[in-house]
This record gives structure tokens, C-alpha cells and sequence, in this order.
């Protein structure tokens, strides 16, 4: 019995120890548990990826981004993959897992500096850390350098805002394969001691700014497949020891300042597939050894000042498929062994010194798809095999001495998208199958000897956008199709065309310019063609056109440019035309006009020769235009004058009327009333009649006592009201100190109830009692723009652009007095279920109010910041501002609060976008579809933010060409 009780004990301790160790197995060592815990806590994560991590879930080990190792004593977390989660915040605790081996924080959007707990020994265990695509800050992280992580394979701190040098220790990494440090801001030499890692397969220093010399020791790193140090500064030679990388497949060190000649020795990179030397100063011809480069695919030696001859040598690369040589001093034939290169598929020599003929083979022989030689002194015809494989849609040859005619079998190239031929010496007539190829888009053939009809073909181009058959000799009449209804720019100037502009033209909704000049049309402009609401440009001088200027010119809403100089129009200018504020060239010399000049802005200071010719007067004796002054008539009858009188004074009595019942009805609702409270006695104003006739003054009252407060500065809360009465919703901003401020600048205040725009939140009422001022808003329906940015598409957030730049053109050119003062942020506009922006106007008297608080905001140009100078120009740089945000989905208030060198968002989109590649700063929530389909528009508005925060102010553009840019980005991405 004794013997049973002690076996049962037995088996019940060991029991017991077998369950508490798999509990400790299961759930996970406790500090690793508390570390994770620590770490989720002080993030956010908006994609909820972390929502199993939870002390009460059955292991550790099945957290989502976890990965344990297989110890059958003791599991540690052996992995932490949280790449691409959106998340955000600062990161400490992770690194101070004791086990870890493998970190991947990859494509968040983390801040702050990295630091390490140096109180485990066993951070030598970590083989793999990719930090990339994120807002981490600071100096590169010393710990990361030492013999802690003396077996570190993979470092991966890319396209980050690190600062400062490589540390001289990053040699001690002995057993690192790969490391990328592109994409930050990383200054100084690269330390001699990176030559000491032997191991390095990969290397990448690309966009940074590092300077000085490329390491001569370099060819110490035998193991190296990969070299990528462009878009730095660096400077010197490229270093002969490069030669010994035997193993080297891609050689990238393309805009640096480079110089002398490409080293012989890289004839030994036998490996090589890639070499990238272009937008250097690189000078001499290219090594003959270059040519040894059996594996090579691309060669890019463009930009540079590299001279002598193309080698036949070339035909020894079978390989290659893009040969990039443009941009040099090359002189003499293009060789003609390009022509045997199989699989050659983009061929660009363009801006050279190249003379004789296309090699006759040229695209029989391999899959051409890009083909530019342009700007060279080639002369010849263009061979018939150039589209032999069918894939060839780049063909560009402008610019040099091409004669005969335009070859049939390229004619019958389906696959051509972009064709540019112009300023050669192309004869004969333009090939009928020409106008019929479905792909192309743009289409340059001016500056020729074409000639012949244009208008007896069918043109079926349903893909073309621009077309340009200027400075020919054709003839006949003006097509009346073009097959396209996409079509943007129309140039047919300077050839012998005759008859009149078709009707048709009215179709073409798209088209932004038309040029008809020097041509022979005749007969009355169509007033259909008004019907091109999107017309930019229209330019019909030198013809012989006649009758009088259609009337619906006035109402072209962007019309920038008229010229109807040198023809027979007569009649009178139309009094309304260049009202619009985009018509700002006009030119309708020599032509057979009579009367006075319209008084529009586009008259104003128009040149005399622009007016010249005419039969014209100006009614303003200050005026530029050097015409006569109008005089009247001095022959007028007794009769004409009395009925004249009595004209006038019944068109007196008319407006005195209507301005007495105007005045009537505008005084129940606009005039300053008093009202009597406790407080004392308040001056009220209404701008609008709806809003007077729903709203008393006690709703205003009402809701600052209520206290919804919505936002609130420093001098001032915004609340949110409601009339109980009949629903109507507003928004009143209390303003306390008005004593300080001056009474003209609570009057500047009042003149914004004038203002309004789609696009804008109207102010519809004000109300002042000495300290204390209300403005009362409509409703600010919607959210902010800052909370939604980052689940926006990017057609959404291309019209929210569009939007925020009409309101802020509208108020620069109508509203002077409620300029934001510098400050356009999207904290200030809000987003509607329709997607409409609307922004909510700071007045003037806001502005001074709150000058502590606004001088530090980083949607302020510098300018604005030390409240001097401020201009029109101010508020475009925090429009910029907020362009670079759209498109990054980054704060530049987080980025800013984040870098301890406090670098900007636009010192940092400045850095990234030098590299040219949208995925290092494109926001994540873009990536994939939106990101591939309008790459070039997110680089062109990238670009166009850029130019709006520059430094200078008198080089940001007005608002009226961001409005234009945005308009062309959008309408290319909608279609």
C-alpha cells in the first residue's frame, strides 16, 4: 500500500512538471512575451495585423509575424516579419530580443532612431535586418557596426531619412552578403574599411550625398555581383581595381561626377551583364575591352563627354538588348554590326556627331522596339526592314538629313505608338496606309518636303493625340476627321492648305492647341469651334480669313493665346472678349477691324503690334496699345442729343430703381445690426438670405455655450451649431482679443463673406462685441483630408488636388484680402461623399491672431516663417507640401517631429525622388495597380510639388499653371 501511494506521487510530480514545462513552451519565454507586448503598444496598426497578440492566446509562437525555433526544451522567437503592415510608430523593444535571428520591418511607415540594448550577448545570433522603406531617422545605428554583429548577413536600411556618415567600423561586418544603404541621407567619403568585407555580394549606396573618391581598394571585395552608387556626388576616376571583381554582374554608378576615362580593366568583368556609367563626366572613347563583355544585356554610357568612333567590335555583343550611347561626342558611321544583334531591342544614339546611313539590315535580324537617332547629321533613307519583327513602337529620327520618301513598309508597322520624323528632307506625298495605324499617338513629320492632299485618305487613328504636319507643302482643304476623338494638339501651319475650317472640328473636346497659320483658308471662322471648352492655343494668322470674331470667343474658358493676325476680318472686337482671365495673348494686327478696343484685362497693356493694321481706337489715352484716342461725334443733330438726354434719363431712372429695390432686398439680411444681450451690445452681419432668414443671433449664442468644440488655436475655438428650429447646421468661430487689431483688419475679415467657390466653405455671418468676435460657417460637411489620406485612390486624390488649387487660384485672383498668409494645409480641407475638396479659408484677422503657432508649421515657405515678403507665391509652397503628402501618404508634421536634423517632408521627397523609382516613396496603399498604370503622372506631380517648395519664391509657378498641370494629370488619368 505504502509502495502504491509513493508510485502515485511519483507519477503525479512528474506530471506536473511535464505540463508547467509545456506551458512555459507553449506560451513563450515571459520577458519575449512582455517585449512583443511593449512593442505592439507603442505602434499603431491600422491593418489590425497584430490583433492575436494577446496574452491570453495559446502560444506565442502563432502570433501572426512570428516565428519560433524548434528547441524542444525551450522555444525562443526565432523571427519577426512584419513587412508591408502600413504601420506606424517608434521601434525599441524589438530589438532587444535576445534570440532573434531574422528582423523584416520592411514597407511601414515607422520613425524615429534605432537603438539597441547592448545587454544580451546574444545579438551575434541576428542573420538577417531589413529596416527599408520607412521614416527611421538619426545617425546610422553604431551598435550595428561592431563584433556584436560579427554574423550578420543581410542589412537592409534602404530608402530611409538616416543622416550622417557610413561609421569607418562597417569593415568589422565580416560575414555581411548584403547591404543596402540607398535612398537615405548619408553624407561624406565611403570609408576605406568596406573594402574589408570580403564576403559582400551586394552593395547598394545609391541616393545619398556622398562625395570624393570611390575606394582604389575596391577590388579587394572579390565576392561583389552587385555595385550600385548612383545619385551621389561622387567624383574622381572609376578605380582600375574594379577590373579584379571577377565575379560582378551589375555595375550601376550612373549620376556622379565622374571623370576621365572608362578603365581597360573592366574588359576582365567577364560576368557582367549590366554596366551604368551614364550622366557622368566620363571623357575619351570607349575601351576596346568593353566589347569582350560577352554576357552583357544593357550598356548605358549616355550623358557623358565619351568621343571617337562606335567599334564594329559591338556585333561581338550577342547579348545585348539595350544599348544606350546618346548624349556623347560620338563621330563617324553607326556600325554596322549593330544590326546583327539578336536580341537587340533599343537602340538610342541620338545627340552625337554620327554621319552616313542607317545600317541597311538595321531590325531584320533582332526584336527592335526602340529606335532614336535623332539630332545626329545621318543622312539616307530609311531602310525597309526597320519593323521586320512587328514590335517596333518608338521610331525617332528628327533632326537630321533623311531624304526620299516615307518607306511603305513602315507604312504598314501596326506596332508604332510615337513616331517622330520632323526636320529632315522627307519628299513625296504622305502614304495613305500612314493615317490608318491604330497605336500611334503622337505623330511628328513637320519641317519636310511632303507634299500632295492630306485630305483625300480615310485617317482612321483612333489612339492619336498629337499631330504635327507643319512647314510642308501640302495642299486641298483641311481634313475633316482625323479619326480620333482623343486628339490634343493640331499643328498644320505653314503649308498651302486652302478652303475653310470644317464644322467638325467641333468634336474634337479634347483638343488643348490649333494651329492653321501661313496656310490659305479662307471664309468665317465657325463659331462651332467654341465647342473646344479645353482649347488653349488657337492660332489661324496669315490666312485669308474673313467675317467678324464669333462671339462665343469670349467664353472659351482657357483660352490663352488668339492669334488672327494678317487676314480680312472686320467688323467690331467683340466688348467681352479676353474677360476670361486665362486669354492673356492677343494678336489681331493687319486686318480690317474697326472701333475701340474691348476694356478686358487682355487689352490692357496689349502691344501696339498686336492692334496694328486695324482701323481701331482706344478709349483709354494711358493705354499701350499706341492706337488714337476714340473721340465722339461732334456732327450729332439737336435731335440726336435731346433723345439721347432722354435715353439716358430713362435708363437713369431704370437702374435707380432697381438699385433702391436691390438695396431693399439685400438690407433684411446684409446691414449691420444691433443686438442687446448681457454681454453687451453685438454688431451682426449676414451675407447670405437663406442663412438670415433660418438663423437668429441666440443660435450663435447658443452653440458657444453648448461647446461642441471642433477645433481650437491660440486665440480662437471652432464649434459646431444647429438651429433646433428647422435643422440647419453651421460652424462659429469664437475669437477672443480683438482689442489688439486694428478695425481694418475685422473689416478685411467681413469683405470674405463676398467670397465664394465650389471649393470653398463660405463665411455667411459675422458678429463682434469688444474683445469678442464670432464668425459664423456653413457646414463643414465631410472629413478631413488628413484622416482619409491614406485609403484614397489615386484618381481621388488627383481630384482633391485639382479641387484645393481651383480654390486657391480663385482667391488669388478675386480675393486678394482673405490670402491664406502662407499656409495651406490639409488639416484646412475637407473631403465630401462626392469626393469634392473644400477649404476652409483662414481670414486675416486669424491669421494675425495666431502668429506664434503658425510661424512654425511646415506647410510655411521660409519667407513666411519670418513674416517678411509674403506673396502669392507662399501659399503655392504649402500647396506643394500637401501635393508630396497625397502622393507619399506621409505627415510632414510626423517626418518632421521624427528626424532628429529636423530635415523636412520636401528635403526628403527632394532625396527620394532623385532616384526616379515611385516605390521608394509612393504610399503603400498605391502600390500595385494605381502605382503600374500611372507611374508618370505620380512622377510629373511629384515633380510639379517640388517646383511649388523651392526655395525661391519668384520660381514656384502661379497658381494658375499648377491648376493646369493638375487638370493635365487628371485628365490623363481618367481617360
Amino acid at each position: 500500500m505504502a509502495k502504491g501511494s509513493s508510485e502515485t506521487k511519483s507519477m503525479t510530480f512528474i506530471c506536473l512538471f511535464l505540463f508547467m514545462l509545456n506551458f512555459h513552451s507553449s506560451h513563450g519565454d515571459p520577458k519575449e512575451v512582455l517585449l512583443l507586448l511593449s512593442f505592439k503598444a507603442s505602434i499603431d496598426d491600422p491593418l489590425h495585423f497584430l490583433s492575436n497578440w494577446e496574452t491570453s492566446s495559446a502560444t506565442l509562437c502563432r502570433w501572426h509575424g512570428i516565428t519560433c525555433d524548434n528547441n524542444v526544451n525551450s522555444s525562443h522567437v526565432n523571427a519577426v516579419v512584419l513587412s508591408g503592415k502600413n504601420m506606424t510608430g517608434q521601434v525599441s523593444s524589438i530589438f532587444q530580443l535576445p534570440y532573434v535571428a531574422n528582423i523584416d520591418l520592411s514597407n511601414n511607415q515607422f520613425v524615429g532612431e534605432i537603438t539597441f540594448n547592448y545587454s544580451f550577448n546574444s545579438l551575434s545570433l541576428l542573420r538577417y535586418l531589413n529596416l527599408s522603406n520607412n521614416n527611421f531617422t538619426g545617425s546610422l545605428p553604431q551598435p550595428l557596426f561592431s563584433v556584436l554583429f560579427s554574423n550578420l548577413e543581410t542589412l537592409d536600411l534602404s530608402n530611409n531619412m538616416f543622416s550622417g556618415n557610413i561609421p569607418h567600423q562597417i569593415g568589422l561586418l565580416s560575414s555581411l552578403t548584403y547591404l543596402d544603404l540607398g535612398g537615405n541621407l548619408l553624407v561624406g567619403k565611403i570609408p576605406n574599411s568596406i573594402t574589408n568585407m570580403t564576403t559582400l555580394q551586394y552593395l547598394t549606396l545609391a541616393s545619398n550625398q556622398l562625395v570624393d573618391k570611390i575606394p582604389e581598394e575596391i577590388g579587394q571585395m572579390k565576392s561583389l555581383k552587385w555595385i550600385y552608387m548612383g545619385y551621389n556626388n561622387l567624383s574622381g576616376e572609376i578605380p582600375i581595381s574594379i577590373g579584379e571583381l571577377l565575379s560582378l554582374n551589375h555595375l550601376d554608378l550612373v549620376y556622379n561626377n565622374l571623370t576621365g576615362p572608362i578603365p581597360q580593366s573592366l574588359g576582365h568583368l567577364t560576368e557582367l551583364q549590366y554596366l551604368f556609367l551614364y550622366q557622368n563626366k566620363l571623357s575619351g572613347p570607349i575601351p576596346q575591352s568593353i566589347f569582350e563583355l560577352k554576357k552583357l544585356i544593357s550598356l548605358d554610357l549616355s550623358d557623358n563627354s565619351l568621343s571617337g568612333l562606335i567599334s564594329e567590335r559591338v556585333v561581338q555583343l550577342q547579348r545585348l538588348e539595350i544599348l544606350h550611347l546618346f548624349s556623347n561626342n560620338f563621330t563617324g558611321k553607326i556600325p554596322k554590326g549593330v544590326a546583327f544583334l539578336p536580341r537587340l531591342q533599343v537602340l538610342q544614339l541620338w545627340s552625337n556627331g554620327l554621319i552616313g546611313e542607317i545600317p541597311e539590315e538595321l531590325g531584320k535580324h533582332s526584336n527592335l522596339t526602340v529606335l532614336d537617332l535623332s539630332t545626329n547629321n545621318l543622312a539616307g533613307k530609311i531602310p525597309d526592314n526597320i519593323c521586320h519583327s512587328g514590335s517596333l513602337f518608338k521610331l525617332i529620327l528628327f533632326s537630321n538629313y533623311f531624304e526620299g520618301e516615307i518607306p511603305k513598309s513602315l507604312t504598314s508597322c501596326r506596332s508604332l505608338r510615337r513616331v517622330r520624323l520632323q526636320n529632315n528632307k522627307f519628299s513625296g506625298k504622305l502614304p495613305p496606309e500612314l493615317t490608318t495605324l491604330p497605336q500611334v499617338y503622337f505623330l511628328d513629320i513637320s519641317g519636310n518636303q511632303l507634299s500632295g492632299r492630306i485630305n483625300d485618305r480615310k485617317w482612321n487613328m483612333p489612339s492619336l493625340q498629337m499631330l504635327s504636319l507643319a512647314n510642308n507643302n501640302f495642299s486641298g482643304e483641311l481634313p475633316t476627321s482625323f479619326g480620333t476623338q482623343i486628339l490634343e494638339d493640331l499643328d498644320l501651319s505653314n503649308n498651302q492648305l486652302s478652303g475653310s475650317i470644317p464644322l467638325d472640328y467641333r468634336s474634337l473636346l479634347e483638343l488643348v492647341e490649333l494651329k492653321l497659320s501661313y496656310n490659305k483658308l479662307f471664309g468665317n471662322v465657325p463659331e462651332e469651334i467654341c465647342s473646344c471648352k479645353k482649347l488653349v492655343a488657337l492660332d489661324l494668322s496669315h490666312n485669308q480669313l474673313s467675317g467678324e470674331i464669333p462671339m462665343k470667343f469670349s467664353e472659351m474658358p482657357v483660352l490663352g493665346l488668339l492669334d488672327l493676325s494678317e487676314n480680312q476680318f472686320s467688323g467690331e472686337i467683340p466688348q467681352d472678349l479676353g474677360s476670361t482671365e486665362s486669354l492673356v495673348q492677343i494678336n489681331i494686327s493687319h486686318n480690317h477691324f474697326r472701333g475701340s478696343l474691348p476694356s478686358t484685362g487682355a487689352f490692357l497693356a496689349i502691344n501696339a503690334s498686336a492692334v496694328t493694321g486695324n482701323n481701331l481706337c482706344d478709349r483709354d489715352d494711358d493705354s499701350s496699345s499706341g492706337l488714337p484716342l476714340c473721340k465722339s461725334n461732334n456732327q450729332n443733330p439737336t435731335w440726336l442729343f435731346i433723345m439721347l438726354c432722354f435715353l439716358l434719363t430713362l435708363i437713369a431712372f431704370a437702374a435707380a430703381s432697381l438699385l433702391v429695390f436691390y438695396v431693399h432686398k439685400r438690407k433684411s439680411f446684409s446691414e449691420v445690426r444691433k443686438v442687446e444681450n448681457q454681454d453687451g451690445t453685438w454688431e451682426v452681419q449676414f451675407f447670405c438670405a437663406k442663412v438670415a432668414r433660418l438663423m437668429k443671433v441666440d443660435n450663435v449664442f447658443s452653440t458657444v455655450k453648448e461647446g461642441r468644440v471642433v477645433s481650437k488655436g491660440r486665440n480662437w475655438v471652432s464649434y459646431e451649431g444647429k438651429c433646433m428650429e428647422n435643422g440647419m447646421q453651421f460652424t462659429v468661430m469664437e475669437i477672443s482679443e480683438l482689442n489688439s487689431l486694428s478695425t481694418s483688419m475685422w473689416e478685411e475679415t467681413v469683405k470674405g463673406g463676398k467670397v465664394r467657390h465650389p471649393n470653398i466653405f463660405n463665411l455667411v455671418g459675422t458678429c463682434r462685441c469688444g474683445k469678442r468676435g464670432y464668425l459664423v460657417y456653413e457646414h463643414e460637411e465631410g472629413k478631413k483630408l488628413s484622416e482619409i489620406v491614406n485609403s484614397l485612390s489615386w484618381k481621388q486624390r488627383c481630384k482633391i488636388a485639382v479641387g484645393v488649387a481651383k480654390a486657391i487660384k480663385f482667391l488669388h485672383s478675386h480675393a486678394s484680402s482673405m490670402v491664406l498668409v502662407g499656409e495651406v494645409a490639409r488639416e484646412i480641407v475637407r473631403v465630401d461623399m462626392k469626393g469634392v475638396p473644400r477649404l476652409k479659408v483662414t481670414p486675416p484677422i486669424m491669421t494675425c491672431l495666431d502668429v506664434k503657432g503658425i510661424t512654425s508649421s511646415t506647410y510655411l515657405a521660409q519667407e513666411a516663417r519670418e513674416r517678411k515678403n509674403v506673396t502669392e507665391k507662399s501659399e503655392i509652397y504649402g500647396l506643394g507640401v500637401m501635393l508630396i503628402e497625397l502622393l507619399t501618404g506621409r505627415s510632414g508634421i510626423d517626418i518632421e517631429a521624427g528626424n532628429g536634423m529636423q530635415k523636412t517632408i520636401v528635403e526628403w521627397a527632394r532625396y527620394c525622388y532623385s532616384d526616379c523609382q515611385v516605390d521608394t516613396w509612393i504610399d503603400p496603399v498605391m502600390k500595385g495597380g494605381d502605382a503600374l498604370r500611372y507611374e508618370k503622372e505620380m512622377v510629373e506631380m511629384m515633380n510639379l510639388a517640388l517646383h511649388c517648395t523651392t526655395t525661391d519664391p519668384t520660381a514656384r509657378p502661379c497658381a494658375r499653371d499648377v491648376v493646369k498641370a493638375l487638370e493635365s494629370f487628371q485628365r490623363t488619368s481618367f481617360c
